[in-house]
């Protein structure tokens, strides 16, 4: 097992299969529709199969895995459809989020922001897709948890968790990375502007290209 692995590894086999399991599907280690081979899986996170098969019930019920019966379990697949109608509650739910974090003015906010956003080109100027995308995650989570709202934030926690490893898809491009850095950089400038009509119309933008290059990617696969 490698030092990485090691690092990462929690308490228990269970918890740390999970988090294994989570982390390469949100970041399209393992790809929507991929099958998840339990002997291999096993064997290189050196647990055996009976943790294995518990995380696995785990992310059935999260809806991040799918079990076919004969078949095993796979990475859930959405269908294009599917895929729209999530961005298009995460955009009424985050514009809601957004105008109250902007009206709150929360201290520190901007700073947060800017700190991330350097860290987003970061990994942006590297190709570090998995960086990309979490470090985008949490540009975009410190703008909605400003808000004060915590139900809201774990609804849509919950819609991001099911598309995350579409995401890493989107970030593949490296066109697709420098247009989410300039649409950040267009939503810090109107936060610091105190703008909250900018910030949704750039937010809501920056959702429109992640789904249009998305369709065009599922479409050819």
């Amino acid at each position: 097992m490698s030092s990485a692995v090691q690092k990462r590894r929690p308490p228990t086999a269970q918890q740390f299969v999970l988090e294994e399991l989570r982390r390469a599907i949100t970041t399209g280690e393992l790809r929507p529709g991929g099958q998840i081979r339990q002997d291999a899986l096993a064997a290189r996170l050196d647990v055996s199969r009976v943790p294995l098969r518990e995380a696995l019930k785990i992310l059935e019920g999260e809806g991040l895995v799918v079990h076919h019966i004969h078949r095993g379990y796979f990475v859930a697949e959405l269908s294009l459809a599917d895929l729209e109608e999530i961005y298009r509650i995460r955009g009424l739910l985050e514009t809601e989020a957004v105008r109250m974090g902007i009206r709150r003015g929360e201290d520190g906010i901007l700073a947060s922001l800017e700190k991330i956003q350097r860290e987003v080109e970061r990994a942006a100027d590297a190709g570090d897709v998995t960086a990309m995308a979490a470090a985008n995650r949490r540009f975009h989570f410190a703008l909605i948890e400003a808000s004060g709202m915590p139900r809201l934030v774990r609804l849509v926690t919950t819609l991001w968790d099911a598309t995350d490893a579409y995401r890493s898809l989107y970030y593949t491009d490296e066109p697709n990375r420098e247009l989410a850095v300039r649409e950040h950089r267009a939503v810090i400038s109107a936060v610091r502007n105190g703008d909250e009509e900018a910030a949704v119309r750039w937010l809501d933008e920056h959702r429109a290209h992640a789904v249009a290059a998305l369709r065009e990617i599922l479409d050819l696969e």
